[in-house]
């Protein structure tokens, strides 16, 4: 076998092999013959002719994203920075669209995105621009489907994934939030405050009260137990002097004693001499005795009797009539 055979099977060989090529799942080829376009192979093996049909390129169709950072400015003159993400993928049926239309998507999506964002942005102001993030996407979304679907490309969802104010603007917000976290802190410590104050007025208020009714109780129970022991006294012959003046000189004692038994108080019962008790008593009765006699002589100016009123003269003319008070 000569040498030349040898090589010329060689090169059979590899131009037989050169025929064949595989396609990747998720992706397309462009075979140009004598760079004209001929056709699209999809996934899997596919045959070429040597040395006549190239593989131009190929297509990938899976989705993508491109992340798009974009400087613009806010109704209220607030500068930001945000960040969009485009999700998109070339539609599988239009390969020849996507290839040879457009050179370079990317700059073509990131041209669409940054020109609705600043036509979107400077009409809201910073909080709406927050707010409004999902409407921004919509709009970018839709502008962006409406322009590369002629070119092969579906969008498939755009998202606005940051938004960044410059750094003395949010310092700002964070003060005016911590401000306004105070002032409501400031206005639940307050209410807070008014809440105790009330509930110990409310408190005092009800403490004075049952502390009235009860020195009332025992004003009454102590009133009670007196005319029990004047009942019990009269009943063995002591009458009503007497039993108030035993009562009267035992409480007095009683008292002292009291006072005696306890080292530590400060309370002296002035006078505490043995005729004390007889001159209270004294006093007591001459007390009593007195608002009797006031009482009677209130109720007898109280009783006035005016005198009956006199007949007219027959003169022609009449006199005044003043009543006569008896004083």
């Amino acid at each position: 076998m000569s040498t030349a055979f040898i090589i010329f099977l060689v090169l059979a060989f590899f131009i037989f092999m050169s025929s064949f090529f595989t396609v990747k799942q998720q992706s397309s080829v462009i075979i140009e013959r004598f760079g004209k376009f001929q056709s699209v192979r999809n996934s899997g093996l596919q045959l070429k002719i040597p040395m006549v049909d190239r593989l131009a390129g190929r297509v990938n169709l899976k989705i993508q994203q491109l992340d798009v950072i974009i400087e613009t400015k806010t109704r209220d003159n607030v500068f930001i920075k945000m960040k969009v993400s485009v999700q998109f993928k070339v539609i599988q049926d239009k390969v020849y669209e996507a290839f040879y239309k457009l050179e370079y998507p990317h700059d073509q999506i990131t041209s669409y995105v940054f020109d609705v964002v600043r036509a979107e942005v400077p009409k809201l102001k910073l909080d709406d621009v927050f707010e409004r993030k999902d409407d921004i996407a919509v709009a970018v979304k839709r502008e962006l489907n409406e322009a590369m679907s002629a070119y092969g490309y579906d969008i498939i969802n755009t998202l606005v994934t940051d938004i960044d104010p410059d750094i003395q603007v949010k310092n700002a917000m964070n003060r005016i939030n911590a401000a306004d976290r105070e002032k409501t802190a400031a206005e639940f410590e307050a209410e807070s405050s008014r809440i105790r104050i009330v509930a110990k007025a409310k408190a005092e208020a009800e403490s004075k009260r049952l502390q009235g009714q009860g020195i009332a109780d025992q004003r009454r129970e102590i009133a009670r137990g007196l005319v029990e022991s004047v009942e019990v006294l009269n009943k063995v012959g002591i009458n009503s002097q007497e039993a108030s003046a035993l009562i009267v000189v035992t409480q007095h004692y009683d008292t002292l004693q009291s006072i005696g038994s306890d080292a530590n108080s400060n309370l002296i019962l002035l006078p505490n001499s043995p005729q004390a008790g007889s001159d209270m008593l004294n006093n007591m009765v001459a007390s009593f005795t007195a608002s009797n006699q006031v009482g009677e002589m209130m109720k007898k100016n109280n009783k006035k009797i005016e005198k009956p009123k006199q007949t007219p003269r027959q003169s022609g003319y009449e006199d005044d009539i003043q009543p006569d008070v008896q004083q």
